[in-house]
């Protein structure tokens, strides 16, 4: 009994409400009266009772009422009412039940049994709504957690569900119980059958079991559930009579494992497996073909010119790039080189993103050599085709480089290193090709290896030097500025000229501090010509258009300045067109403060990349210099004539200097003067040459001077 539980007496008769009241609280309970039914429902607004004891026959409102309307009020319906009555026919007694009452005592009360029923009924009721708050709790526990259960009576053979579990199964209500072929029904079609095998073999042998699969809701909808089955009761046989399953929806947990998959096995630019995936799929393909003596070939593909668009459009465009390129290999494989091939062949993917712009391809059961070098010939293909990028339609050639097993490799690492070899063969071709492997590969290769090991050590070594091509006035002939050129005088092979190590740079990662130490060097060359007494001339520095993203740039070259105590017109900075599509708005920004400081920079290979006629004009530019490869044929060629006379009319409308590079032939430098070209350098005047040759020529051209002016 709940200590001091509180009990109304709803009486008309006063006399019995006392003797009542005196009773019950002599046993402990607090009580409280009224004297009808609607005092009654008055005084529980402020409060439900523990129980209620309801005379039938009263004023205002009888028992009957009082106990329906109690039944209506809020937690009403966990309160246990004991009706009072005088009356012992059924009738009287049905209708008590009928509007709720839970028991009922008739009149003359005995006294003496009275505390022990009301004892009574409050732990029945106590027990009862312990039940039910149970149940609750149970119901929301599963509901929160997704989680049903069912027993299944196989003498019945019925089920008997859950709420939880009707709704997991997708059973739009609550089901008291259904046959199993009614309520399994939602199982998914493909794992009907090894859920029927798991039942019967649970029924036949009496043994639990776990099992996952999926169950489709109406609608469609795909949900993915966990049962734990057991056998509960077992026939005399031995077989199970009853089992009980517990169901647990683990759509969420699937889904997450699935995203944690496509994280560790696929590249999230592309969609496409990424070198983990690869390298499983790989090892899976090398297994069969052992068995089935069969040949497969792995590809290394890799875009040419993406550093270049990355670099001068951005890396939302390299990713649209990176994209629309998987998107075309992948096509060509499907439409031409997934061969037949059984299911323990291959995985569906052939193609793999190892990252950067760098593809790998595997194709399964390749007949001949040949075969797998009509596929690298469709891949190069279709990369060759322009692409359409923000706008702007890009060339974006692909080179690739074809392993084959057995021949060259029979393991997974030694493939992928002889596919990696041979595409850069290809890249060294030219570009836009394939190549086979072959072993000589491998010893490039660690050649590579090495010279961008020594590469990464010059600058520390001071193993770099700049040469000055002189750059020359075109009618008077005087010297009148230099470009520097970058050499290694490398330990062992001598000096190397730009074309043997450049690429390496780039793909080292060097292009920035060599900038750097090009600006430096060519500072203090300046100040060693000037202290020896020879008249300054600009030099102009190469920089990658990587550096014209570098905001500190203009710092860097005023630090350089003051450091050698040179001017600022002794220094100019070349660049090429593409600077332009990085970031037009940087790269104005760049060049007006190297401006401001007296700094000229020049746009170098005019012609044979990108100008915008808008950011040309609004960038402080000192000249336009004619690529080579206009210079070249002027004397045979009448489109390079026009397209010279073309941007020596289009500097003079801008007010740019104009300098003519690769000048070879008297010839050409006849044209350049006849259409007043500012300057020219090439070989008709002079090599590249090393600082104390340069200085001769400076030396040599002031004598002259001087000698002409007298």
């Amino acid at each position: 009994m709940q200590p001091g539980a509180r009990i109304l007496i709803v009486d008309d008769d006063a006399g019995g409400r006392r003797l009542t009241r005196a009773t019950l609280a002599k046993a402990g309970f607090a009580v409280t009266e009224a004297g009808d039914g609607k005092a009654a429902l008055d005084t529980m607004q402020a409060g439900l009772p523990d129980l209620v004891l309801m005379d039938v026959g009263m004023p205002v409102m009888d028992g009957f009422a009082a106990c329906a309307a109690l039944r209506g009020l809020p937690g009403g319906d966990r309160v246990p009412v004991i009706m009072m009555t005088g009356l012992e026919d059924t009738e009287s007694i049905e209708r008590a039940f009928e509007v709720g009452a839970t028991d009922f005592i008739t009149k003359p009360i005995n006294w003496a049994v009275l505390p022990h029923r009301v004892r009574y009924m409050l732990r029945a009721s106590s027990a009862i709504n312990d039940l039910q708050q149970n149940e609750r709790r149970l119901s929301n526990a599963q509901r929160i957690g997704e989680m049903g259960d069912w027993e299944w009576s196989l003498r019945d053979d019925l089920v008997t569900p859950s709420a939880q579990a009707c709704r997991i199964f997708g059973h739009e209500h609550a089901l008291a119980s259904a046959p199993p072929e009614s309520f399994f029904g939602t199982v998914h079609g493909e794992d009907r059958d090894r859920w029927r095998q798991a039942l019967e073999r649970a029924a036949a042998i009496a043994e639990g079991f776990s099992i996952d699969h999926r169950i489709v809701r109406p609608g469609g909808d795909v949900r993915h559930v966990h049962q734990q089955v057991e056998v509960i009761e077992r026939a005399a046989d031995g077989a199970a009579s009853r089992l009980a399953g517990a169901v647990h929806d683990i759509t969420s947990r699937k889904d997450a494992e699935e995203q944690i998959r496509r994280l560790a096995y696929y590249d999230p630019l592309t969609g496409l497996p990424n070198r983990l995936l690869f390298t499983e799929q790989l090892s899976r393909a090398l297994a069969h073909a052992r068995r089935h003596r069969r040949r497969i070939a792995t590809m290394f593909v890799d875009l040419d010119n993406f550093k270049r668009v990355n670099d001068t459009l951005g890396h939302r465009a390299g990713d649209q790039l990176l994209r629309e390129a998987s998107a075309r290999l992948s096509a060509v494989l499907r439409a031409h080189d997934s061969v037949a091939r059984d299911a323990a062949a291959a995985d569906d993917n052939s193609i793999a993103r190892l990252g950067g712009d760098e593809f790998i391809v595997l194709l399964n059961d390749v007949p001949q050599a040949q075969d797998a070098a009509g596929a690298a010939r469709r891949l190069v293909d279709t990369l060759a085709e322009p692409f359409t990028i923000e706008g702007n339609e890009i060339f974006c050639s692909g080179s690739v480089g074809v392993s084959i097993y057995p021949e060259d490799g029979s393991d997974v690492d030694t493939l992928l290193m002889n596919a990696d070899a041979a595409m850069y063969r290809a890249k060294a071709r030219g570009r836009s090709g394939y190549q086979l492997y072959d072993k000589s590969m491998n010893e490039c290769a660690l050649d590579d290896l090495r010279m961008e090991t020594r590469l990464r050590r010059a600058i520390e070594r001071d193993e770099f030097i700049l040469h000055y091509q002189p750059r020359i006035d075109v009618l008077s002939g005087r010297i009148a500025g230099a470009e520097a050129l970058i050499r290694w005088q490398h330990p062992e092979r001598g000096l190397l000229a730009p074309a043997e190590f450049i690429p390496l740079v780039e793909q080292a990662g060097l292009v920035i501090p060599i900038g750097e130490w090009a600006i430096e060097t060519a500072c203090r060359q300046s100040a060693k010509w000037h202290k020896a007494g020879l008249q300054t001339v600009p030099v102009a520095v190469n920089l990658a258009s990587t550096h014209l993203r570098e905001k500190g740039l203009p710092a860097l070259v005023a630090r350089a300045l003051k450091r050698h105590g040179v001017p600022a017109r002794a220094l100019e900075i070349e660049v090429t067109e593409s600077i332009l599509l990085a970031d037009p708005e940087l790269a104005v920004r760049v060049a007006q403060e190297l401006a401001e400081m007296g700094v000229s920079m020049s746009i170098d290979d005019f012609g044979t990349g990108y100008s915008s006629m808008g950011y040309l004009k609004r960038l402080p530019l000192a000249a336009l210099k004619i690529d080579r490869s206009f210079v070249r044929d002027l004397e045979t060629d009448p489109d390079d004539e026009a397209i010279v006379r073309a941007i020596i009319a289009l500097a003079r409308s801008l007010k740019l200097k104009v300098v003519a590079e690769g000048v070879e032939t008297q010839a050409q430098l006849a044209f350049l003067q006849s259409v007043h070209c500012d300057e020219y350098q090439g070989f008709l005047n002079s090599r590249p040459v090393d600082p104390a040759e340069f200085a001769k020529l400076l030396g040599q051209r002031q004598v002259r001077s001087v000698a002409l002016s007298a």
